[in-house]
């Protein structure tokens, strides 16, 4: 995949397990979702040392998830699952992020935005889901938008929300 601009050289500092279930070649690699899932967990130091699951899906696993736990019956493009330990087990999981390649490589397209861009934005966006903030309020929307800008911008990546960025 191509990551002009992009600091991949950060410290990784969430484990990332990496799972395909689609056929594609421009999908990103551990490295990058690594230093994306680091960007947002150096905002959240004492979450620092957690692991993810990212399992990038086709448009038919999305939508069944979609429709299963959300009850919308139409693939989109990241779902967050946040894992919630038991009490007294101490497990260091923030959850699994679900991201549909087609939803988001068509969003990219219709955007102009470089995919890798957009798949940054969606690792940035769902880690913050697992992290549970939202955006159904609109106050929690504009918190929310701006810490993903902020960590973006870390990347070298336009504010996702700006047309044309």
């Amino acid at each position: 995949m191509n990551t002009p601009d992009h600091d991949i050289d950060r410290p990784q500092a969430a484990n990332v397990d990496r799972q395909v279930a689609v056929e594609a070649a421009d999908l990103p690699g551990e490295a990058l979702l690594g230093a994306w899932v680091g960007g947002v967990l150096a905002h959240y130091p004492e979450k620092a040392a957690f692991e993810l699951t990212v399992r990038f899906v086709t448009p038919e696993e999305s939508q069944a998830l979609n429709r299963d736990y959300r009850g919308r019956d139409k693939p989109t493009n990241v779902l967050s699952f946040p894992f919630e330990a038991p009490p007294g087990v101490p497990l260091e999981l923030l959850g699994d992020l679900v991201i549909c390649h087609d939803v988001v490589a068509s969003e990219a397209h219709q955007q102009q935005k470089l995919l890798v861009d957009h798949y940054a934005h969606m690792v940035v966006h769902g880690t913050l889901h697992l992290l549970g903030l939202d955006h159904i309020e609109d106050d929690e929307a504009d918190i929310m938008e701006q810490l993903e800008r902020e960590i973006l911008a870390g990347f070298g990546i336009d504010d996702p929300y700006c047309p044309g960025g």
